[in-house]
Order: structure tokens, then sequence, then C-alpha cells
């Protein structure tokens, strides 16, 4: 059977967060065998483009809503198809601009090394997003894979949740309200501060979070995308 391993940051961080404000993953079981990730680089759709990073958004999923719509199969198993149950996972620290074009696809990258895919895999339930979050957004930022990937746990680790249950409960929820409850779970973070990412039929996919060049909270530029503050949101439930 394998092996229910936390790493010790990890413990640390769900010992010292109310039950109430934690969304994480309540457990985390590893595969015993963690696959390889395809290599990736930018497309005539997603090209290379070294720009200077104006700010740095941190996107968090809420997988229940990803695992109720997902067709990857396979890919998605571990976080999807285990006995694991996951509530906000990270999606990934992504630099931003100054204007409407972020950087990305600064320089090619091989394979991550399987340490880093096994260290934050708890973090990032799939190993390719693992891959394509270093080689799209890693790469434009002037640090390595370890540091990368320890400062994005680090800020997610950070967060505190709203009771997302409750949040569910309610009769109507805006985009505004669950921004307000979101930000004040976190000291420093206002509800300007957040933007949200919901599917067509308006259920909350990802909570956007902008930081400035040192990492601290703050408003969101204009030109930052996500839903209007009126929208209606509704909440897929954490099994």
């Amino acid at each position: 059977m394998p092996k229910l391993i936390f790493a010790p940051a990890l413990m640390l961080a769900l010992t010292a967060i109310p039950g109430t404000a934690l969304a994480q993953a309540g457990q985390c079981r590893l595969p015993e065998v963690i696959a390889r990730p395809r290599v990736e680089g930018p497309t005539a759709d997603e090209p290379k483009r070294v720009l200077p990073i104006g700010y740095y958004t941190l996107a968090v999923s809420w997988s229940p809503q990803y695992c109720k719509t997902s067709r990857g199969g396979a890919r998605d198993a571990f976080q999807c198809q285990s006995d694991n149950s996951f509530g906000f996972t990270l999606h990934g620290l992504w630099p931003d601009g100054y204007g409407q074009e972020w950087p990305q696809y600064c320089k090619p990258a091989g394979p991550l090394p399987r340490k880093v895919i096994r260290d934050h895999l708890c973090s990032v339930p799939s190993v390719q997003l693992i891959q394509h979050e270093w080689v799209k957004h890693g790469t434009c930022m002037p640090t390595t894979p370890t540091k990368f990937f320890a400062l994005s746990r680090k800020l997610y680790q950070a967060l505190h949740f709203p009771d997302m249950a409750a949040l569910a409960a309610r009769p109507t929820l805006s985009a505004r309200d669950f921004a307000q409850a979101f930000a004040t779970e976190n000291k420093g973070m206002v509800a300007d501060g957040i933007r949200l990412n919901v599917t067509r039929d308006g259920s909350l996919g990802e909570v956007w979070i902008c930081l400035n060049k040192n990492y601290r909270y703050i408003p969101c530029p204009p030109q930052q995308g996500g839903v209007r503050d009126r929208v209606q949101l509704r909440i897929e439930p954490q099994r």
C-alpha cells in the first residue's frame, strides 16, 4: 500500500491553520509510481513573451468543481479518482506584466526532477501541471524550479479559506460576497485584490489573488480578468 506522506512544512501548515479555514487536502496519499511529465514549450497560440514583471497572480483551484467536469481520465486520477480529498489546490504563481500581456515561456526547460514533482504533488495534484507551471511561468522569474515551487507553496499554504460548506449552502452568493468572505480570512487582503474564474453555469472554478513584486496582497490592476462583482455563484460541495 502507498504510504501517507506529508512534507514537514505541509504538516506544520496544517496544524497551524484552524479547521474551519482549511480547504486544502484533508489527506494526501502519494502514488507509488509518479509519472514523468512530457516536455512543453511555446506554440503559435501560446508564444514566448519576455516582458518585465509588473505584479503576480496566485491562482488556486476549487478541486471539487474541476473534478466534476474533468475529462482527463488517468491524467487526473490522483486528484479526482483516489482516496484523497482535495479542496483548494494550487494552480500556480504567475508573473504578470504592466499591460494586457504577461511574460510566458521565457526559456526552454526539460523535464523537472522527480524530487521536485514529488515534493509538490500534494499542493499541485498533477504531474503535468507542475511541469507546465515551471516552463510557462517559472522560467520568466530569476529562480530555479526548487525555489519557484517552494515559494509558490509557501504562499499557498499561508492562505486561510472561508467555510466553503456554509458559502455553498447560501441561497444567493455573488462574486463580491465570496471575495469579501475570502479576504476577511486573510490579513492584509481586500476583496478588490481577488478575481474569480467561473464556469458557464456560474460555478466557482478558481480564485486569483493579486500580489505585488514583494508578494504582498494588493488590489488587482484594471487589466486583471475575472467575473463581475454581481455575478451569482454556486459552489460544488467538497466530498
